[in-house]
């Protein structure tokens, strides 16, 4: 049964190998991450994870893959005992659960993937399911709006802070019928992509008794929000 949920970006600024010029300036988002990862280890090593990508897809714990197709060839595996298949193909989200999971030093992650125009029924329906989950914890990865006031000139938008208030605030409280009051065609224009992961963990919480929560970071250092949070079954 899945007692803690964590809440982390999934940029790739936060592997060090792959933003060697950046390390420093990224440290704190990264920083914070991590902590968290390692936080839902205490509490258990097997994770389902849920995070954002072309399409519905299920990314098993024998998944193996690499950070290559973003300019360095950093390996991940979804399970600590090893590539049980040859290495694939993976969508970020489930390159950076793996990532996460060695360096939080967690046994396995199963990884369920979304698509961004999912919609909120699809989100709740699928967080619902997770209450029957086998593993303990659950990681949900996605970004908030690219269009803060630190993006660069002419991209920024003035909706961006508010949006992200509403998840910043959210987050803080386990308030699942704040994350589930996201509009999905306000998140597209702000490129939120992360809204459909926080309506699957919504879905689930909802389901699943009382939380607490507990905002870790939530900034927006190059012009995307990054929220980093932890929620604990009461």
């Amino acid at each position: 049964m899945i007692s803690c949920a964590v809440v982390v970006p999934s940029p790739p600024l936060l592997v060090p190998d792959l933003v060697p010029g950046l390390v420093e300036r990224s440290a704190a988002v990264r920083d914070a991450t991590v902590a968290a990862a390692r936080a839902l280890a205490q509490v258990s090593r097997r994770w389902v994870a849920v995070g954002v990508a072309s399409g519905r897809q299920t990314v098993d714990v024998d998944a193996c893959g690499s950070f290559r197709g973003f300019g360095v060839d950093v390996p991940v595996s979804l399970s600590g005992s090893g590539p049980a298949t040859a290495p694939s193909r993976l969508p970020l989200p489930a390159l950076l659960a793996g990532w996460l999971r060695e360096q939080a030093g967690a046994e396995s992650v199963r990884v369920e993937l979304v698509a961004e125009d999912t919609d909120v029924a699809e989100c709740v329906a699928l967080g619902e399911r997770f209450g029957g989950a086998d593993e303990g914890g659950l990681l949900v990865l996605g970004d908030g709006s690219t269009r803060h006031d630190t993006a660069p000139p002419g991209w920024p938008d003035a909706r961006a802070e508010g949006f992200d208030t509403v998840v910043r605030t959210a987050l803080a409280e386990a308030d699942c019928e704040a994350l589930l009051s996201l509009d999905p065609a306000l998140a597209t224009e702000l490129q939120a992509e992360g809204r459909a992961a926080w309506q699957v963990l919504a879905g689930f919480a909802r389901s699943s008794g009382g939380w607490r929560g507990e905002l870790v970071y939530s900034q927006a250092p190059f012009g995307v929000a990054y929220h980093v949070a932890k929620w604990i079954r009461r």
